[in-house]
């Protein structure tokens, strides 16, 4: 299998809340072990995007191809049993269950590449090397955590289905900067294991800091798209839809 096989792949994406339509058309794709940002302000889409990906959303229309397998129509428990990670942005840890039992909850089987070769395969052990935090405190109650520990347990769950390919709602949103050093790592290290990721994000520097690649949205159109380095170091669209 090349490393540029592509993995998730919308074209003409549209996407509706009620009678509210908020996406136009978005055509993107992530290949494989690539991190790839999609950019905006806030209400540009963003978080609409990957609830269409999925499927979360009452009603969208175009394509949505996954592992080469439409999905277009699919529940979003479809696209997870295939391997199609979702994080969040409200997190969604259960706040009764323990680190474990959360961890416990996302668990699904080994899976292989489509050339044989194995995929990632996360345990709880493995997982608590990347989030030391989470590894001293394996009984606590989700409910009993800091925002930014929420946020890493809720992406060790997802991390727990050994998906293909994650999709990771506004990481650096909202945590301490020492955490959004940590969910830097995180994605480079699950890109360093072949695990593409799609991420929805406002900040600049955490995007240049894990992104291969970005799209840039602006009423739930998709503006501009780039390599990540020429996005940085183009002032004019970054001033037109990123500033605020």
């Amino acid at each position: 299998m090349s490393s540029h096989e592509v993995l998730l792949e919308a074209k003409a994406l549209c996407a509706w809340y009620g009678a509210a339509q908020i996406l136009y058309d978005v055509d993107l794709d992530v290949r494989r072990g690539e991190v790839v940002a999609l950019m905006g302000r806030n209400g540009a889409g963003k978080s609409t995007t990957l609830k269409a990906l999925i499927g979360m959303l009452g009603k969208r229309r175009g394509a949505v191809r996954f592992l080469g397998h439409d999905i277009s129509k699919s529940e979003p428990h479809h696209a997870a049993r295939m391997g199609l990670g979702f994080v969040p942005e409200d997190r969604r840890v259960f706040t009764d269950l323990s680190v474990m039992e959360n961890l416990e909850v996302g668990k699904q089987p080994a899976r292989r590449w489509s050339d044989g070769t194995d995929a990632p395969l996360w345990t709880p052990e493995r997982l608590f090397k990347l989030f030391p935090n989470l590894g001293e405190m394996p009984n606590r109650p989700g409910g009993r955590m800091s925002g930014g520990e929420q946020q890493m347990l809720t992406v060790a769950r997802t991390l727990m289905g050994n998906p293909y390919l994650v999709l990771l709602d506004e990481p650096s949103e909202g945590v301490a900067p020492v955490i959004v050093e940590q969910m830097a790592n995180m994605i480079l290290e699950l890109k360093a294991q072949g695990v593409s990721i799609l991420l929805s994000e406002q900040n600049m520097h955490f995007a240049e800091l894990v992104s291969d690649r970005a799209y840039v949205l602006e009423k739930g159109q998709i503006r501009y798209q780039a390599s990540m380095a020429e996005l940085a170091a183009n002032d004019e669209v970054r001033r037109a839809y990123l500033s605020v």
